[in-house]
């Protein structure tokens, strides 16, 4: 489609409301985690006493919910009123923040290669510091488990990463049960057991090292992230390449209205 500029320049539809279904789906996905996140805090009775958030010393994964939430019910709405209002403030504010995002995203991923070692020593800094708060949110300690179970790993180098945890570490001072022991998730998995056993990892740190790989996985979680990494670079490669796209699409789209109304009102200045 070719559009003349000036006295006979007019807006395309077709990009204006391309834009907005390309944005309404951004929106959507933005209030549905917006109310999982603010859902999730209600039932941990965070908002009604918010100092159970800075109390927390690792991870809440409701935060990273939430953050989420706002930076695309934000960006949504601001592509939907700016396209169908034919708003240029609010398509450059969507126009440049995701471009800003797209450029975050390249610098990360550059950084994250190029400093490899520095990347893994916080990231095993990260994992040990959540490791300390597992048993102070409900939200942090599922999805531990749930990172222990898929990788099959324990900690971040190692089962014995566990006694940073005042509940499992082995300090004779530690009246907890599950002193000298790993959670549930470290445990290897029986093929015949359909219940979980949550206390299969009790004392196990307390055995011979020669007795914990019968029982519970020893490779740890970031070692054995580094070896899912290479065997599954295509995937990972083909999903930041599909979100990449999709930024630019909407970087496109937002470029090519704004250039639209830019050149209306040039011509209605005439």
């Amino acid at each position: 489609m070719h559009y003349y500029r000036y006295s006979t320049a007019e807006i395309s539809c077709w990009y204006k409301y391309l834009l907005f279904s390309y944005n309404i789906v951004f929106w959507l996905a933005g209030v549905a985690f917006l109310a999982a996140g603010l859902w999730a805090w209600s039932e941990k009775g965070v908002l009604s006493d918010l100092t159970k958030v800075t109390g927390l010393h690792g991870l809440d994964p409701v935060v990273l919910v939430l953050m989420v939430g706002i930076v695309m019910f934000t960006l949504g709405f601001a592509g939907c009123v700016g396209a169908l209002r034919e708003n240029i403030c609010l398509l450059k504010f969507f126009c440049g923040a995701i471009v800003f995002i797209f450029l975050l995203e390249l610098a990360v991923a550059v950084l994250a290669f190029l400093f490899q070692d520095w990347v893994r020593d916080k990231v095993k800094e990260f994992f040990e510091n959540n490791i300390k708060s597992y048993r102070d949110d409900i939200d942090l300690q599922n999805l531990i488990d749930s990172l222990q179970k898929i990788n099959h790993c324990c900690g971040a180098k190692g089962p014995e990463d566990w006694d940073f945890n005042i509940y499992f570490n082995c300090s004779s001072e530690s009246k907890s049960r599950e002193k000298c022991g790993v959670p549930f998730s470290c445990c290897i998995p029986d093929p015949a057991q359909k219940v979980v056993n949550t206390q299969c990892g009790y004392d196990i740190r307390k055995k011979s090292r020669s007795q914990w790989d019968d029982q519970i996985f020893v490779k740890g979680c970031i070692d054995a992230l580094e070896a899912w990494l290479p065997r599954n670079i295509y995937i990972v490669a083909g999903v930041f390449i599909a979100i990449s796209l999709l930024q630019i699409f909407g970087i496109f789209l937002a470029r090519t209205l704004i250039s639209d109304i830019e050149a209306v009102k040039a011509g209605n200045a005439f």
